[in-house]
């Protein structure tokens, strides 16, 4: 019993939203924010516009300004408010007193919660019960739960880790944490931020650390606690700042606006519009400043190393060392040479070596003969 209470503290202690991710090729088009994969929304969050995408979840409390399309299922929990329609090609999950605006559709079968006020009416073309859905992490923890109590820890843990990983999905889900706020005009959390590849976002983007990837277009300006990285071709209509940590600047990219930090590094390839003040270190980098590495870590200050330099660097480093290694087999055999003379030498000033002794002996034999 203790191994299962341990197995499933360690399954959940981590928090799966403590960051705002934004993957490849996501739009924001005039009034909805446009994915082909799914969306995942923390508790507590303001959407102020509509959302278009395949699976959807969303956590308690969460309101919606515009309306949802959902080519998956649509799960809302319990007080989430959706100012338009909805709109669901598969299955609905309705938690207990969810308000909705305009009008409900539901290709799938429908399951819905008390005190669900919809004014404009529902339609679902699969089974309807009405009834109190049980919230997302609740169902999670007990499916989970029964899985450990019986014996399936590799069937739950590999149910976890594809629920929030999703590796085998074609395109990676928006994950939007807890209390944030995502509207046109600016996007504000609280946890780091990574952005992928040919996304067009707008409004300005605050986080508590920023990995922007290449090809972007943002609309807005981009600020940060920590570290801001901007990847290669990315086009930044506004200023790009942080507090503390360093802003590194990819090349191709265009930043029309400002760049500060505390430490500021800018590809001699990019184009700043704006002035560049860094309070401690500013520098011209050749190296480019996306990288698997970098895409791995937090967006921190510590600057990380390219590929391409570490491997030149290595070979003229092993060059160096092969260069190294033959100046000093030479140096060595002259030192053995000259220590071998030196020795020598004071063998000869210490005592007679063996040929003296034999070139002495003729004297020695002379002398008994002449006693």
């Amino acid at each position: 019993m203790p191994e299962y209470r341990n197995y499933t503290v360690s399954l959940f202690r981590s928090d799966p939203l403590d960051e705002l991710r934004i993957p490849d090729g996501t739009e924001v088009e005039e009034h909805d924010l446009v994915t082909d994969g799914d969306v995942i929304i923390g508790g507590q969050s303001a959407i102020e516009f509509g959302i278009r995408g395949g699976n959807l979840v969303a956590g308690e409390r969460v309101t919606f300004g515009g309306h949802i399309e959902a080519e998956g299922d649509c799960r809302l929990d319990m007080w989430c408010h959706v100012q338009d329609n909805v709109l669901v090609a598969e299955d609905a999950y309705l938690g207990e007193r969810v308000e909705i605006d305009g009008e409900l559709r539901v290709a799938g079968n429908l399951d819905i919660g008390d005190d669900v006020d919809i004014e404009e009416g529902f339609e679902a073309n699969g089974w309807i019960v009405i009834r109190n859905p049980m919230p997302t992490i609740v169902f999670l923890f007990i499916y989970l739960s029964q899985l450990l109590r019986l014996g399936e820890e590799e069937a739950a843990e590999e149910f976890f880790s594809e629920l929030l990983d999703d590796a085998d999905a074609e395109q990676a889900p928006i994950l939007i944490p807890r209390n944030s706020r995502v509207a046109d005009d600016a996007w504000r959390v609280s946890t780091p931020g990574r952005i992928g590849d040919n996304c067009r976002l707008h409004g300005n983007i605050r986080a508590a650390s920023l990995v922007v990837g290449r090809d972007n277009e943002i609309f807005g300006s981009l600020r940060a606690r920590e570290g801001i990285t901007v990847g290669a071709g990315t086009q930044i209509t506004g200023n790009v700042t942080t507090r503390e940590g360093t802003v590194r600047i990819g090349p191709d990219t265009d930043i029309r606006g400002d760049v500060a930090g505390e430490y500021v590094e800018v590809h001699h390839e990019a184009t700043v519009e704006g002035a560049i003040r860094a309070s401690e270190e500013m520098s011209m980098v050749s190296e480019p400043v996306i990288d698997d590495s970098v895409l791995e870590e937090e967006g921190t200050g510590e600057p990380a190393a390219d590929d391409s330099v570490g491997t030149d660097t290595a070979a003229a480093e092993s060059t160096a060392q092969e260069v190294d290694a033959e100046s000093t087999d030479g140096d060595m055999t002259a030192e053995t040479e000259s220590a071998t003379t030196e020795e020598t030498s004071d063998g000869a000033e210490m005592e007679l070596p063996p040929e003296p002794v034999t070139v002495a002996e003729p004297p020695a034999d002379s002398e008994d003969e002449t006693r």
